[in-house]
């Protein structure tokens, strides 16, 4: 990064670290709730933006990994320091059969999307069938009181919940980045832009894909303990549903696929733009369900027709960024 980079960075990471001495509970949720898309965002984007592998089913790896780590809370009273490992691994061992049977039998492209939604479907449909986790009518996680932080537990006021996601975004964020300059990234890049011709030079494309869909699996994982302990209810239908998948992915879609930035731009312009029409239409005592739907679909076909790329790429170009990621 130039100078000019590196200042607007720091400025950016002062501006949320110093958020919460400002902003209000609401403020703080629409703040945190920005964050969680662009942790997820980034997660979907090491498997698409960066090894080429286009996932619609990523609702899978939130929805179990928060089911888990809630499961094991509600029954055990085990904390989700705890169900954290175990949601990584069953997340992991997840993306990790996806992708063996889908690159081992040449499935790629719109067949492998199609593959991810149809794990993410048969998981929501099983878990409506398992009472031990409420079954269709949802998992309640016990709340205590929230105005003392208890790390142990995850419980505390907005401001824990804001900086928890902050610190999970910013480590993605660096994640990412290194993983770009990395052999690994070189590597993704190469697979996605012509994979027979990564092969012909000696890439074992097959090892190198798995590793980006199980470490995408992973991150994912993580968002969905934060998810179930921060709304503190699951329903299946809810978390597994393909419209989550598509939140998930929007956002790095709209910033720019590929890019480092793209999928926090992306995120923070859907959430504020999203509110800000639920809000007005609020204050109008206008309600017209699938509004939200539409309206992403909206920015979407805009985004598409006039910046191919993403935001980011035109926005770092604008306020000379050298290297627009």
């Amino acid at each position: 990064m130039n100078r000019r980079a590196q200042t607007l960075l720091a400025l950016l990471a002062l501006a949320l670290l110093v958020l919460p001495a400002f902003a209000s509970n609401y403020v703080m949720s629409v703040a945190t709730l920005i964050l969680f898309f662009a942790f997820t965002g980034q997660a979907w984007n090491v498997m698409m933006g960066f090894a080429g592998q286009l996932s619609l089913g990523h609702s899978l790896y939130v929805g179990v990994g928060a089911y888990t780590a809630a499961g094991l809370f509600f029954h055990y009273g085990l904390g989700p320091w705890a169900g954290l490992w175990l949601a990584i691994l069953l997340c992991v061992l997840l993306g990790a059969a996806i992708g063996f049977l889908a690159f081992r039998f040449g499935i790629s492209g719109v067949y492998f999307a199609l593959l991810t939604i149809a794990f993410a479907e048969f998981t929501r449909i099983g878990f409506d069938h398992i009472d031990w986790l409420g079954g269709p009518g949802g998992l309640f996680i016990k709340v205590a009181q929230r105005d003392q932080i208890d790390l142990l537990n995850f419980r505390g006021p907005p401001a824990m919940y804001y900086y928890a996601m902050l610190a999970l975004a910013a480590g993605a964020l660096a994640l990412c980045a290194w993983l770009l300059r990395s052999r690994a990234g070189y590597y993704w890049q190469a697979i996605r832009e012509d994979e027979e011709a990564a092969q012909a030079l000696g890439i074992n494309t097959f090892r190198w894909k798995m590793l980006a869909v199980i470490l995408s699996a992973a991150m994912t994982a993580v968002s969905g303990v934060f998810f179930a302990f921060y709304y503190n209810n699951l329903f299946p239908e809810q978390i597994f549903h393909i419209s989550r998948s598509i939140e998930i992915i929007l956002g790095p879609i709209i910033g720019g696929i590929g890019t480092l930035f793209g999928p926090i731009l992306g995120a923070a312009v859907l959430t504020l733009l999203a509110d800000g029409i639920t809000e007005l239409m609020s204050a109008f005592g206008i309600e017209i369900p699938g509004v939200k739907q539409v309206f992403y679909g909206i920015v979407l076909l805009v985004v598409i027709m006039f910046l191919p790329n993403g935001i980011w790429p035109t926005l770092a170009r604008r306020l000379g960024i050298a290297r627009q990621r």
